[in-house]
């Protein structure tokens, strides 16, 4: 598959408003480039997300279905107190089906567990989704948000095949334990979030502004001293990139996919030209000393994190 995927969280409502018309093209353009592995989630928008993929690739699944790799995630549950994780053997049983419907298709390639839920024994998720790959609704199973030590004890029962972590140069905890696990154990890692959030595209202002809903004007690292340091860290990365030719976008997914044990960058976007210039990563090789360079840029940087389930 692709080593850059389509991620479509952005189009679920977290993140404001948007076109969908303008979505889908940029859907279909990556399509059309090459990528042929797409990432949704049951959560982004409970359905809204899944439904706008499986629209924009209608045809493409129509007559390609083993050409694609579609990625959803499921465990987690809107309630009337907000949203909770629940990787119960009923609930994941229903949104899968709830995200086939969404999707249009008849299986998922990879089914993931979205976040950990403490509430839930392991063994009682992972036999779940071994019962749905035998029954053919999955074909494989991975996680999304986990540690090092919750991949293994998943693993106890059911073999983790992908791990889905955050990670991008201002967020690198996965580094200590996570990637040294995943590395040992043989397990795909497709990672999230390499652009931080849009902060690493180098279209902010030390006073940027969000559309309405999207979490990123309630988060702290998006305003304030920890920004203006941050932005002063992708200025000094935009002028290193550009002495190579590059985007600072691109200098951000390739030194993703350079790190040991990362096999996929998913990347999302709402138009069609973003996609053009994430896929320039690809031409993009680091050496160790351009690691060593941007690790040293990277100094004194303010971690930026995501939002949890609970805090959306």
């Amino acid at each position: 598959m692709s080593r850059i995927a389509f991620g479509t969280w952005q189009l679920g409502g977290d993140w404001g408003g948007f076109d969908e018309d303008e979505a889908i093209r940029a859907i279909r353009y990556a399509r059309a480039l090459g990528i042929n592995f797409f990432d949704t989630a049951q959560a982004y928008g409970f359905g809204a997300s899944e439904r706008l993929l499986g629209r924009a690739l209608r045809d493409e699944l129509a007559r390609h279905r083993d050409q694609l790799v579609i990625a959803t995630k499921g465990g987690l549950r809107m309630t009337g107190e907000g949203l909770v994780r629940d990787s119960s053997r009923s609930w994941l049983r229903q949104g899968v089906e709830e995200s086939l419907a969404a999707l249009g298709v008849d299986h998922i390639d990879l089914y993931q567990v979205h976040w950990p839920d403490p509430g839930t024994p392991f063994e009682e998720t992972a036999l779940a989704l071994q019962e749905l790959v035998d029954e053919g609704r999955i074909r494989h199973v991975g996680v999304s948000n986990f540690s090092a030590g919750e991949i293994a004890e998943f693993g106890h029962t059911r073999p983790v095949e992908t791990l889905q972590p955050p990670y991008h140069l201002f967020r690198r905890e996965v580094e200590d334990e996570v990637l040294p696990y995943t590395r040992a154990h043989d397990i795909g890692v497709l990672v999230y979030g390499p652009l931080a959030h849009g902060l690493l595209t180098g279209a902010f202002n030390e006073h940027p502004t969000f559309p309405r809903g999207d979490w990123r004007g309630q988060s702290p690292v998006f305003s304030g001293d920890a920004l203006r340091v941050n932005l002063e860290k992708v200025r000094q990365l935009e002028r290193y990139a550009a002495e190579r030719g590059h985007s600072v976008s691109q200098l951000a997914v390739a030194w993703t996919l350079a790190r040991p044990g990362v096999h996929v960058a998913i990347v999302g976007s709402r138009r069609a030209a973003h996609i053009e210039d994430s896929l320039g990563a690809l031409e993009l090789r680091l050496t160790a000393e351009d690691l060593a360079a941007i690790d040293q840029i990277m100094v004194d940087a303010v971690e930026v994190g995501g939002p949890s389930p609970e805090s959306v």
